[in-house]
């Protein structure tokens, strides 16, 4: 069930370059993903769907155009407010699991919450249920180098939860994985959507975007079909 809107783009431009030069890697994009929404980005190489997630991340602005989260336009906001935001809103896993490897999995899940001031019992309590919610509340103290590359993943998710964020970001999560991780992981995926949760995903893969609820298809830097059902997907990579 879909809610008010979490992400709000209106007419975004993100051009790099100036004159022979000037590459628009986003050109004007109109975009809107309500709250409890499950979609995938997808496109060619160059396309624009990894600068669309990286403004959509807070981690670039716009060239020009606004960006709405959560009902805040954070397109103008300084560094510093910026990164407040994706403490506080977001959450982030990637294709590579960017663990600590000194640390434990339960260390590497509560550093979000050293960073946003939580008291440290409350930032225990919340790392293992994060861990729990993710099937690894038994391997709460194993470094990365104890853990298989699926179970990294995990690790990684639980990290990017435990701050209860409003937006879930995944930029190609499965890239690293075999097709049995990568299951499990989309699995995951599938059920903190059904608890409520908003997750955008970029990914190539088409296995993987059909998992998702909406695709969002990327072409020259606009989107070209923003509400395409997983069924209507052979049919546009037959063409693209």
């Amino acid at each position: 069930m879909s809610g008010s809107a979490i992400i709000r783009l209106e007419n975004v431009y993100k051009i790099y370059g100036s004159g022979e030069t000037e590459v628009r890697a986003l050109a004007g994009v109109d975009l809107t993903v309500n709250q409890g929404e499950y979609c995938s980005i997808m496109g060619a190489s160059g396309s624009g769907k990894s600068t669309m997630m990286n403004i959509i991340g807070c981690l670039d602005r716009p060239s020009s155009g606004h960006y709405y989260l959560d009902g805040i336009e954070v397109a103008r906001l300084g560094d510093r407010a910026l990164a407040h935001i994706r403490n506080q809103k977001l959450g982030f896993v990637f294709q590579q699991f960017h663990l600590l490897p000194q640390l434990s999995a339960l260390e590497n899940v509560m550093l979000p919450l050293v960073y946003a001031n939580v008291p440290d019992r409350q930032r225990r309590d919340r790392g293992v249920e994060a861990l729990t919610r993710v099937g690894l509340g038994h391997r709460l103290h194993n470094r990365p180098n104890q853990l298989s590359g699926g179970q990294q993943q995990r690790v990684a998710i639980a990290r990017a939860i435990v701050g209860r964020p409003v937006l879930l970001l995944a930029d190609e999560p499965t890239g690293a994985l075999d097709s049995t991780t990568t299951n499990e992981i989309l699995n995951i995926f599938t059920e903190l959507n059904g608890n409520g949760m908003t997750v955008v995903m970029v990914t190539h893969e088409p296995d993987v975007a059909r998992k998702t609820h909406r695709i969002i298809w990327f072409k020259d830097g606009r989107t070209v079909n923003d509400h395409m059902t997983p069924a209507e997907l052979p049919q546009v990579m037959a063409v693209a």
